[in-house]
Protein backbone atom coordinates (compact mmCIF):
# COMPACT_ATOMS: atom_id res chain seq x y z
CA UNK A 1 0.00 0.00 0.00
CA UNK A 2 1.36 3.44 -1.19
CA UNK A 3 0.47 6.61 -0.26
CA UNK A 4 -3.01 7.64 -0.85
CA UNK A 5 -4.58 10.40 -2.97
CA UNK A 6 -8.00 12.11 -2.61
CA UNK A 7 -9.72 13.66 -5.31
CA UNK A 8 -13.12 15.03 -6.66
CA UNK A 9 -15.74 12.31 -7.97
CA UNK A 10 -15.66 11.25 -11.49
CA UNK A 11 -16.99 9.46 -13.94
CA UNK A 12 -14.16 6.99 -14.89
CA UNK A 13 -14.49 5.99 -11.24
CA UNK A 14 -18.05 4.74 -11.03
CA UNK A 15 -17.85 1.34 -12.26
CA UNK A 16 -15.04 0.49 -9.20
CA UNK A 17 -16.74 2.62 -6.76
CA UNK A 18 -20.16 0.68 -7.43
CA UNK A 19 -17.97 -2.79 -6.45
CA UNK A 20 -16.82 -0.83 -3.34
CA UNK A 21 -20.50 -0.63 -2.16
CA UNK A 22 -21.60 -3.66 -2.70
CA UNK A 23 -18.09 -5.13 -0.99
CA UNK A 24 -18.52 -2.47 2.19
CA UNK A 25 -22.41 -3.00 2.31
CA UNK A 26 -22.78 -6.40 1.90
CA UNK A 27 -25.67 -6.83 4.06
CA UNK A 28 -27.96 -3.97 2.65
CA UNK A 29 -30.17 -4.56 -0.55
CA UNK A 30 -28.07 -3.38 -3.55
CA UNK A 31 -31.17 -1.75 -4.49
CA UNK A 32 -30.36 1.07 -1.76
CA UNK A 33 -26.94 1.47 -2.52
CA UNK A 34 -25.25 3.65 -5.61
CA UNK A 35 -24.90 1.87 -9.28
CA UNK A 36 -22.78 3.13 -11.81
CA UNK A 37 -25.02 5.10 -13.69
CA UNK A 38 -26.55 6.65 -10.69
CA UNK A 39 -22.61 7.49 -9.75
CA UNK A 40 -21.79 8.60 -12.78
CA UNK A 41 -24.74 11.40 -12.71
CA UNK A 42 -23.67 12.33 -9.36
CA UNK A 43 -20.29 13.30 -10.97
CA UNK A 44 -21.56 15.16 -13.09
CA UNK A 45 -23.90 17.49 -11.03
CA UNK A 46 -21.77 17.73 -7.85
CA UNK A 47 -18.27 16.76 -8.07
CA UNK A 48 -17.15 19.48 -5.59
CA UNK A 49 -18.76 17.82 -3.16
CA UNK A 50 -17.88 14.44 -3.37
CA UNK A 51 -14.40 12.64 -2.74
CA UNK A 52 -12.75 9.65 -3.30
CA UNK A 53 -9.36 7.84 -1.98
CA UNK A 54 -7.38 6.42 -4.47
CA UNK A 55 -4.40 3.61 -3.59
CA UNK A 56 -2.09 4.07 -7.10
CA UNK A 57 -5.31 5.37 -9.36
CA UNK A 58 -7.69 2.37 -7.58
CA UNK A 59 -10.50 3.50 -5.83
CA UNK A 60 -10.52 2.38 -2.28
CA UNK A 61 -12.92 4.66 -0.25
CA UNK A 62 -15.05 7.10 -0.65
CA UNK A 63 -17.43 10.05 0.70
CA UNK A 64 -20.60 11.14 -0.83
CA UNK A 65 -23.45 13.24 -0.88
CA UNK A 66 -25.86 16.33 -1.80
CA UNK A 67 -27.38 19.15 -0.96
CA UNK A 68 -30.40 19.79 -0.19
CA UNK A 69 -32.90 21.54 2.36
CA UNK A 70 -33.62 18.46 5.62
CA UNK A 71 -36.64 18.80 7.88
CA UNK A 72 -35.66 18.50 11.39
CA UNK A 73 -39.72 18.34 11.99
CA UNK A 74 -39.52 15.46 10.55
CA UNK A 75 -36.90 13.78 10.46
CA UNK A 76 -37.88 10.34 9.58
CA UNK A 77 -37.45 9.53 6.06
CA UNK A 78 -35.64 6.66 4.08
CA UNK A 79 -32.20 6.77 1.70
CA UNK A 80 -34.25 6.08 -1.73
CA UNK A 81 -36.19 9.29 -0.87
CA UNK A 82 -33.33 11.49 -0.22
CA UNK A 83 -30.10 9.60 -2.04
CA UNK A 84 -31.00 10.65 -5.77
CA UNK A 85 -29.04 13.69 -7.59
CA UNK A 86 -32.90 14.88 -8.44
CA UNK A 87 -32.59 16.58 -5.04
CA UNK A 88 -29.56 18.15 -5.40
CA UNK A 89 -30.10 21.77 -5.01
CA UNK A 90 -27.21 24.39 -4.92
CA UNK A 91 -28.87 27.29 -2.72
CA UNK A 92 -30.03 24.31 0.05
CA UNK A 93 -29.13 24.86 3.00
CA UNK A 94 -27.73 20.89 4.42
CA UNK A 95 -25.06 18.29 2.94
CA UNK A 96 -26.78 15.35 2.54
CA UNK A 97 -24.02 12.72 3.27
CA UNK A 98 -25.24 9.62 1.36
CA UNK A 99 -22.22 7.06 1.56
CA UNK A 100 -18.92 7.24 3.27
CA UNK A 101 -17.19 3.51 2.49
CA UNK A 102 -13.54 1.97 2.79
CA UNK A 103 -12.22 -1.11 1.97
CA UNK A 104 -11.56 -3.08 5.32
CA UNK A 105 -8.02 -3.72 4.51
CA UNK A 106 -7.32 0.12 4.43
CA UNK A 107 -9.06 0.95 7.62
CA UNK A 108 -7.13 2.54 10.19
CA UNK A 109 -5.48 4.53 8.34
CA UNK A 110 -7.16 7.62 8.40
CA UNK A 111 -8.50 7.40 5.17
CA UNK A 112 -12.49 7.44 6.61
CA UNK A 113 -11.66 10.77 9.09
CA UNK A 114 -9.83 12.31 5.90
CA UNK A 115 -13.07 11.75 3.78
CA UNK A 116 -15.07 13.68 6.58
CA UNK A 117 -12.70 16.34 6.34
CA UNK A 118 -12.77 16.79 2.98
CA UNK A 119 -16.64 16.91 3.39
CA UNK A 120 -16.49 19.47 5.95
CA UNK A 121 -14.18 21.77 3.80
CA UNK A 122 -16.73 21.90 1.46
CA UNK A 123 -19.47 22.61 3.64
CA UNK A 124 -17.36 25.22 5.16
CA UNK A 125 -16.14 26.63 1.87
CA UNK A 126 -20.47 26.81 0.57
CA UNK A 127 -21.49 28.45 3.75
CA UNK A 128 -23.78 25.67 4.58
CA UNK A 129 -24.78 24.90 7.86
CA UNK A 130 -23.62 21.52 8.10
CA UNK A 131 -24.04 17.88 7.29
CA UNK A 132 -26.70 15.62 8.19
CA UNK A 133 -26.71 11.52 7.42
CA UNK A 134 -28.24 8.61 8.42
CA UNK A 135 -25.92 6.62 9.90
CA UNK A 136 -25.56 2.69 9.85
CA UNK A 137 -24.94 0.90 12.89
CA UNK A 138 -23.58 -2.49 12.04
CA UNK A 139 -23.02 -2.87 15.71
CA UNK A 140 -26.60 -3.65 16.32
CA UNK A 141 -27.10 -6.77 14.76
CA UNK A 142 -24.85 -8.14 17.90
CA UNK A 143 -27.81 -6.77 19.90
CA UNK A 144 -31.00 -6.70 17.94
CA UNK A 145 -32.33 -9.42 20.06
CA UNK A 146 -31.80 -7.88 23.84
CA UNK A 147 -32.34 -4.33 23.04
CA UNK A 148 -33.88 -1.50 20.98
CA UNK A 149 -32.47 0.54 18.66
CA UNK A 150 -32.65 3.73 20.31
CA UNK A 151 -31.19 1.88 23.19
CA UNK A 152 -28.52 0.60 21.49
CA UNK A 153 -27.68 4.28 19.97
CA UNK A 154 -27.92 5.45 23.69
CA UNK A 155 -25.42 3.13 24.68
CA UNK A 156 -23.06 4.18 22.19
CA UNK A 157 -23.21 7.52 22.96
CA UNK A 158 -22.81 7.14 26.49
CA UNK A 159 -19.23 5.10 25.61
CA UNK A 160 -20.76 1.90 26.71
CA UNK A 161 -20.71 -0.12 23.97
CA UNK A 162 -19.02 0.16 20.57
CA UNK A 163 -20.29 0.72 16.91
CA UNK A 164 -17.88 0.56 13.76
CA UNK A 165 -19.18 3.80 12.45
CA UNK A 166 -21.59 4.94 15.12
CA UNK A 167 -18.48 5.89 17.26
CA UNK A 168 -16.44 7.10 14.40
CA UNK A 169 -18.75 10.02 13.92
CA UNK A 170 -19.32 10.39 16.92
CA UNK A 171 -15.45 10.91 17.73
CA UNK A 172 -15.70 13.32 14.21
CA UNK A 173 -18.17 15.23 15.50
CA UNK A 174 -21.09 14.17 15.19
CA UNK A 175 -24.18 14.39 17.48
CA UNK A 176 -26.73 11.25 17.21
CA UNK A 177 -30.15 12.70 17.39
CA UNK A 178 -32.41 9.55 17.44
CA UNK A 179 -33.42 6.57 15.32
CA UNK A 180 -34.38 6.66 11.82
CA UNK A 181 -37.20 3.45 11.21
CA UNK A 182 -37.13 1.77 7.95
CA UNK A 183 -34.08 3.99 6.47
CA UNK A 184 -33.08 0.95 4.20
CA UNK A 185 -33.37 -2.63 3.38
CA UNK A 186 -30.89 -4.13 6.23
CA UNK A 187 -32.75 -6.97 7.92
CA UNK A 188 -29.64 -7.53 10.26
CA UNK A 189 -30.15 -4.41 11.72
CA UNK A 190 -33.91 -3.62 11.45
CA UNK A 191 -33.63 -1.64 8.72
CA UNK A 192 -32.82 1.16 11.48
CA UNK A 193 -30.29 3.64 11.06
CA UNK A 194 -29.28 6.95 13.21
CA UNK A 195 -29.94 10.33 12.12
CA UNK A 196 -26.41 12.22 12.70
CA UNK A 197 -25.73 15.99 12.56
CA UNK A 198 -22.57 18.14 12.40
CA UNK A 199 -23.05 21.97 12.44
CA UNK A 200 -20.17 23.99 10.84
CA UNK A 201 -18.72 26.36 13.33
CA UNK A 202 -18.35 28.80 10.86
CA UNK A 203 -22.04 29.47 9.38
CA UNK A 204 -23.10 32.55 9.44
CA UNK A 205 -26.97 33.06 9.43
Amino acid sequence: MGELQYVNLSVEYAEELEELELAVFSTINPVDLYDAAELRTLASVFPEGNFVALDQGRPIGMGLGILTNFDFEHTQHSLAEVGGTELHDPDADWYYGTDISVYPEYRGRGVGRRLYELRKDCVRSLGKRGIVAGGVIPGFADHIDFMSAQEYIDKVVAGDLYDPTLTFQLENGFQACGVIENYLDDASVGNNSVLIVWENPDHQP
